[in-house]
Formats: structure tokens, sequence, C-alpha cells
């Protein structure tokens, strides 16, 4: 089989582009905007990562060596996205009562216990902004003489001094610049801080002396001196959520020609994931009452649903959110892990074999492993690569994974080892996922997973007798306890959580 040639969305330019690594000995190298560790991440934040695990799956799937950074912005992101407002971990701190590096270290660990819950691959680095402030200082000062201007509140730069300012974020209007801070004694409305004084008479628990005064980096300096300092100049991609497009990203490239004193925007591709919406609009901590993905687990949801649900849209698709449709990608997880399931246990040598090759392989060579002697593989494993490699179509290769190992027309061998591989790039987890590990018990279960079990044994015998009041009331039991039962599910579940 001929690997398709890979494709991809660059917002800089708003076409498909073939891609290709800038360097082919240093292969793929990619930064993501990570959290600001200030509250948990809502789901929305969580889909980014959904995206960007799905791309760095797919680029080791085909056989590229990555380097993939991920930042923790634990300074400088203020409560307003463009650049107003208080520092929200300042902020955080101040309504919680501790230090700010309690919240930093307790947020931090909460969001990388969500990417494990949610089968996310770790990156190559974490970068933790408050690590590199020196560093952000001498990039400052690298650029402040020909690019910014100093004010009673910090350092600004100037978004004259750089070639096409704005040019990712599209067209210019007032809405956009309604967005951005208004200070007194800006040049113009874009100019942005690269960093900020702590204001007169107040110490705040993060700041730092520079030649500009005591305070704290701009929110957009860490991202440039972070990927410049791990991935070099250009690197091959940047991510982030659609938002990032307007200001953080546009900033961040502005910073970035300024270093160089070039026309370079940082990375070649720019790609940015939709929002994710409820019906109430995009799904927003300042709107309060967000969803966590810790909210799923406790309504009884396992984890790899919420993925799933993703993956059923295309990333730069906007994704509705509702109980419906978690509860029918659920509900196609476990039609997933079924069929995987029954395949593990008529091939048993090959899911051992197989499991040993991908524990073996690191992956910064298990795509070489994945795409070797896949001659034996049915036609359908090149239409499920031609769909990732179109923009990583995900909606239609998982489409063509599922027809695949239903097809009774291909062995079961030859299914099975198709699922693997393929999944190796969806991140399903469905070599080791089990039915069992998918009843996730809601957090306020009145009802155990074993007394479930024993009323539905109890159900079952009086339907077994014709006692239908008797297996009406079991059944009405159980749903005032949480409990859906699922009559005639061809998978057996025979109950679940209500949602």
């Amino acid at each position: 089989m001929h690997p398709a040639q890979l494709t991809l969305y660059n917002s800089l330019t708003r076409s498909l582009e073939p891609f290709a690594p800038l360097d082919s000995e240093k292969g793929v190298r990619v930064y993501s905007c990570g959290p600001t560790v200030y509250n948990y991440a809502h789901l929305g934040n969580l889909r980014a990562y959904v995206f960007t695990d799905t791309l760095s799956r797919v680029l080791t799937w085909k056989g590229f060596p990555l380097t993939h950074v991920i930042n923790i912005t634990d300074v400088g992101h203020l409560t307003s996205d463009a650049d107003a407002g208080d520092d929200k971990m300042e902020a955080a701190a101040r309504a919680q009562a501790k230090s700010i590096w309690d919240v930093a270290a307790h947020y931090t660990a909460a969001f990388k216990a969500n990417i494990a819950d949610l089968n996310i691959r770790q990156p190559s680095r974490w970068s933790v902004a408050t690590d590199h402030i020196g560093e952000m200082i001498d990039f400052a000062k690298k650029i402040a003489p020909d690019h910014c201007y100093e004010l009673d509140t910090g350092l600004y730069f100037d978004s004259t001094t750089v070639p096409d300012y704005g040019k990712l974020a599209g067209s210019q209007d007032d809405t956009r610049e309604g967005r951005i801070e208004a200070v007194e004694g800006k040049r113009h409305p874009q100019d942005f801080a690269i960093w900020r004084k702590s204001p007169p008479g107040e110490q705040r628990q993060m700041e730092w002396d520079s030649p500009w005064g005591k305070g704290a980096p701009g929110w957009h300096l860490e991202c440039s001196v972070m990927s410049l300092k791990y991935l070099g100049a250009p690197f091959d991609i940047h991510t982030g959520g659609i938002d990032h497009r307007e200001i953080h990203h546009p900033n961040e490239i502005a910073q970035n020609q300024a270093f160089c004193g070039c026309s370079d925007t940082g990375a070649h591709f720019w790609m940015h994931n939709n929002f994710l919406v409820d019906r109430q609009g995009k799904m927003s901590k300042s709107k309060g009452g967000f969803t966590t993905l810790q909210s799923l687990i406790d309504a009884g949801v396992h984890p790899l649903a919420y993925r799933l649900l993703c993956l059923q849209a295309h990333y730069r698709s906007e994704l509705e959110f509702s109980a419906e449709n978690l509860a029918a990608a659920l509900t196609r997880l476990k039609r997933l892990v079924g069929l995987v399931d029954q395949l593990r246990q008529s091939a048993p040598a090959m899911t051992d074999w197989l499991s040993e090759q991908l524990e073996k392989a690191e992956w910064a060579t298990i795509g070489q492993a994945l795409q070797s002697d896949t001659q034996r593989l049915p036609d359908e494993y090149a239409a499920f690569d031609r769909a990732l490699s179109d923009d990583l179509n995900t909606p239609l290769a998982l489409s063509i994974f599922e027809a695949a190992i239903r097809d009774r027309t291909l062995s079961e061998p030859q299914r099975l080892e198709f699922a693997i591989r393929c999944d190796a790039a969806l991140g399903l987890n469905l070599l080791s996922l089990t039915r069992e590990e998918l009843r996730v018990r809601p957090a306020n279960a009145i009802l155990t997973p074993e007394e479930i079990s024993d009323r539905l044994v109890e159900r079952q015998q009086a339907r077994v007798v014709k006692d239908f009041q008797r297996s009406d009331t079991i059944r009405d039991e159980l749903a005032a306890a949480g409990v859906e039962v699922m009559d005639g599910d061809p998978l057996g579940w025979d109950w679940k959580p209500v949602l």
C-alpha cells in the first residue's frame, strides 16, 4: 500500500496544502497552546486537545517522527482573551484564598488527569510559562528598540512595525478591535502588552524585575519564547482553538517577525479547531456552569465517549454538545468495543502479537511499524488512510473503520489487525477497553453494579413466567435509581446510566 499524501488546512493561507516536514532529519515539530491553569478545563477546551492528539497520532501513524510541545500558562493570561482585565491566575488565587502556585499545581494536575482519561498521549514536553521568565525578558529586550514603546502601564508592541499584522485573523473590523484593551497612550488599537508593570502600591503574587519595572509578561510572549527555544524557527505546525486565530496567534506572529527581523510567522502551518457549542452558544467558563469531563464521568459516562463525539465531527466544524449526542456516541463506542472484543476472542494469538508490537514500539517509530507489512490488509485500510490524510477527516475514517470490522467477507484476523492498526490513529483504546469498563457508575448512584445485576436477573425471571407487572415494577424502580433498562439490546448491555 502506498500511503496517501497528507494534506492539512493552513489557517494562514485559508487553504488545504500538502504537508511535509520542513526538516526531514528533525521530523515534524508541533507546538500547541496549552491551558491557563486557573480553573478546570471545560469540554470546549478539551476538544482542542482531542484535535491536537488526533493530529499527532496521524503524523506518527503515517511514519513521521514527532516532537510535540504543549505549554502550561500559569501567568500573564488576563480575564479577557483580548488582553484586558485582571490576570486570571491572580484573580483565582484571591477568590480561593490560596497561593497562586497552589492554584496552578492543582489545576495542572486536574488537566493532566483529563488528558489521561481521554487517552491523549503525553507531549514530548510540557513547557511551563513561569520557568521561562528570564528568556521572555531577553526576548523582549531584543525586540523593544525597534518594535515597542513604554507607557506607565507597561511595554507595548507597535503592531504597525511588522508586515501584514493580523493576516491570520483575516479581515479586520470594528468588532475585533472592540475586543482589544483600550489603554490610554496606546498608539494603535491593535497594539498589545509585552510586559505589564505592577500597579503602584500593589504587590502581586507573581511579579519579576525587568528593564521596564516590576511586573509580569504579557500572555502572548510566552508562546513565542517557548516554541523558539524547543522547536526552533521556523517549525512545522502551531495549533490552538479558533479563538486564538483572532488575537493571540496574530500577536504571537508579530513577535516572531520582530525577533527574526523577517516575514516568517514562526510556524509553517497554523491549525485551529472550531468551537464546541451547546444550544446557548459557545461553551465558556465566563458564562458559568460550564461542563467538565469529570461531570460526565460523575454522570456515568465513560470519557472516551466524549473523545468519540469529537471524532464524529470534523475538527474545523462546530460541534454541538447535548445529552442526546453524547448518549449516541456512548452507544456507538459500546458497539465498537463489542465488535473488537469478539474479534479479540476469536483470534487471541493475533491480539497478543499486535499488542506486543505496539508495546515495543516507541511513538517515534510506531508509524513505520504500523505501516509496514500491510499488503494483506483489505482495501478499506487504504480508504481509511485517504480519509485521515484529507485534513484529518475523522467522520469518514470512522465510517470506513466501522464498516470494515463488521465486514464478514474478511477473515477475523484481518478485521482484528485492521482494527488495532487503525485505532492507533483514532485513539479509542479498543484493544484493551472492556465492556465492563464502559459501565461507569454515576457518582450519585444508589445501587452498586452487583445490585443492578441482581435486579435484572429478578426481572428476567419475572418475564419468563410472564409476570409483566413485576417486571415493569423492577424497571421503574431501576429508573428511579438512575438506571435505564435496555430491553432487546443486541449488544447485551442490559442497562445504562441515565444521562
